[in-house]
């Protein structure tokens, strides 16, 4: 009995093993079949490359003779040549567009010479075939193809399609693009559509993105034009609005529901978009005003809250504040060429320290004397306003300071519609924060602060009490100074500087002290905001005399109900 299972087991194990065995053949016959099967085909690849390629090389060749031969024939065989230039520039591989480029600029130039042997380029380095690009001299008796007007804006127009492929400067490309952007309905649709796939340059891409969608309204194909108008309503703005618009006089408007549908669809998207961006925009531009506004009128609200002291001459401290900064700019020019972006960074306590010096040494030597005359110190500072003016016109000149343009204040964001989000604006707006939040800690975290606000609240009893209030209205006066010195330095990039340039502000900066409650820094940004944002919004659909108008009587009006302004000072004045 245990012999028997002794050799079922045996039977059993040796059936399988057989099994096994014949399994790992089957798998190892199958690997051998897919390795014969990879040679095959890597082989074929071989074979077909080693077959195609010589005969691809010569159809390229026999091309390029054929164009060489047109380019030596009549005005119609030129005409020929010059729109198959424009082919190899769409649909042309990169070896063909390098032989096409520097033989429609010498057809241009009057540089190329047809003679028994071809076409032969005469270029700064020498002269070459046109056809082989081997070093040659053209033979005795060649001539130049001769152009015709009809000709010749072919060739410009491929030596353009050319460039946009083909040019390493992204100038020349910008430059090629302008060109062909006139007629683009005229060229192959993928031209623009190939260069914005090869292009590096973002901003460059975007223009030859929208122009290659230009192009593809036109097409013939409807589903292009359906796709073409989901691509630009996609980025509203009013040019896109007025390429879609002409669509409705295309017979397709009419007989095509589809396209009818798709037309309309894109052009209430895009009035939606540029509607949105308009609201962006005046919001936008107005918060910017309003942080012009209150760089010009805070230190003035200082001045004014303090002492009760109309300075006219506040304005020249913004004019002064300005000036510095240019002086700053040139110095670095000069001493420091590489920290020259860095120049509206390192001219803050320059800008700063310089005006609240002017200032201090106007209250000491002029207004010190004419608190208890109001309106002499009125005519005092106006006297000092046109000194000032004057001798900064002697000193620099009347013309406008040039400016450079950092590289945190250069170009800006588009958002939506025709609003960009532009960096210089926005280098204002954030200053006059920065400078809110440092006067406001000055004010209420340091002695002198308090020493102010005592003396902003009743001077009689600040006295009494042991604040000495002749050195807290010099430096309150200092302060005030510097402040609008830095307002200067924010409008240096975004404003035209000139000796004028404070009198455009004094009248706008008295407006927000008087409204927001002389001598309260919430009051001051309020004031600024509103009357910022009023202006912005009065000022597209009357002109900007009448927009100042319409805000002066807005105020009057509001004074009249309230005539300690928006935010008044506790206590009583005296």
């Amino acid at each position: 009995m245990a012999i028997q299972r002794c050799s079922q087991a045996r039977s059993i194990q040796s059936l399988w093993l057989t099994g096994d065995w014949f399994g790992r053949l089957s798998a190892r016959k199958g690997r051998q079949r897919s390795v014969h099967m990879m040679r095959r085909v890597f082989i074929a690849a071989i074979l077909f490359v080693a077959v195609w390629a010589p005969s691809l090389l010569v159809a390229a060749e026999a091309g390029r003779a054929d164009l060489m031969g047109k380019l030596c024939g009549d005005a119609a065989s030129l005409g020929d040549v010059g729109r198959a230039l424009v082919g190899i520039a769409a649909d042309g591989s990169q070896d063909e567009r390098a032989w096409a480029t520097p033989v429609a600029r010498a057809v241009i130039d009057r540089k190329l010479t047809c003679d028994t042997k071809g076409a032969v380029v005469i270029s700064g380095e020498g002269s070459f075939d046109a056809l082989t690009r081997e070093q040659r001299v053209a033979v005795e008796g060649g001539r130049s193809p001769f152009l015709n007007l009809k000709n010749r804006a072919l060739f410009e127009t491929a030596v353009a399609a050319l460039a946009l492929r083909t040019a390493p400067d992204p100038t020349q490309r910008g430059a090629a693009l302008r060109t062909l952007e006139r007629q683009a309905a005229g060229l192959p649709e993928h031209l623009f559509e190939a260069a914005a796939e090869q292009e590096s340059d973002a901003g460059l891409r975007a223009q030859m993105t929208a122009v290659a969608q230009a192009a593809a309204l036109n097409s013939a194909d409807p589903a292009k034009r359906i796709g073409a108008l989901k691509r630009i309503s996609a980025t509203p703005d009013r040019r896109a609005l007025t390429q879609v618009r002409a669509l409705v006089a295309d017979p397709a408007y009419a007989g095509d529901p589809e396209f009818k549908r798709a037309v309309d669809a894109a052009i209430a998207t895009i009035e939606r978009g540029i509607t949105a961006g308009d609201v962006l925009a005046a919001l936008y531009n107005g918060l910017s005003f309003a942080s012009i506004l209150f760089m010009a009128a805070i230190g003035l609200a200082v001045i004014f809250g303090l002492m009760g002291v109309i300075n006219l001459a506040q304005g020249e401290m913004i004019m002064i504040g300005a000036y510095v900064t240019w002086m700053v700019q040139e110095g670095l020019r000069r001493l420091a060429p590489a920290l020259l972006d860095w120049y509206l960074i390192i001219a803050i306590p320059a800008a700063f320290l310089v005006t609240a010096a002017v200032g201090i040494a106007l209250e000491a030597i002029l207004l010190r004397h004419l608190y208890r005359r109001p309106l002499m110190s009125l005519l005092a500072t106006w006297a000092v306003s046109l000194f000032l003016i004057n001798l900064v016109r002697v000193t620099f000149g009347t013309q406008n300071l040039n400016f450079v343009t950092p590289f945190y204040v250069a170009g800006g964001v588009p958002v939506i519609g025709d609003f960009i989000f532009t960096w210089n604006r926005m280098f204002a707006i954030a200053f006059a924060v920065l400078t809110l939040g440092i006067t406001w800690g000055l004010m209420r975290l340091t002695p002198l602060g308090l020493n102010i606000r005592a003396v902003t609240q009743n001077r009689t009893m600040a006295g009494c009490i042991g604040i000495p209030v002749r050195r807290v209205d010099t430096m309150a006066f200092g302060l005030g100074s510097g402040l609008a010195g830095l307002a200067g330095l924010a409008l240096a990039p975004i404003y035209s500087v000139n000796p004028q340039m404070g009198q455009n502000f004094i009248i706008d900066s008295f407006m927000v002290v008087v409204l927001g409650g002389v001598g309260t820094i919430v009051g001051t940004v309020v004031a600024a905001l509103g009357i910022g944002q009023i202006n912005v919004l009065i000022e597209p659909m009357w002109g900007a005399v009448a927009a100042k108008v319409i805000v002066l009587m807005m105020i009057i009006a509001f004074l009249q109900w309230r005539p300690e302004g928006l935010f008044a000072i506790k206590g009583r004045r005296k």
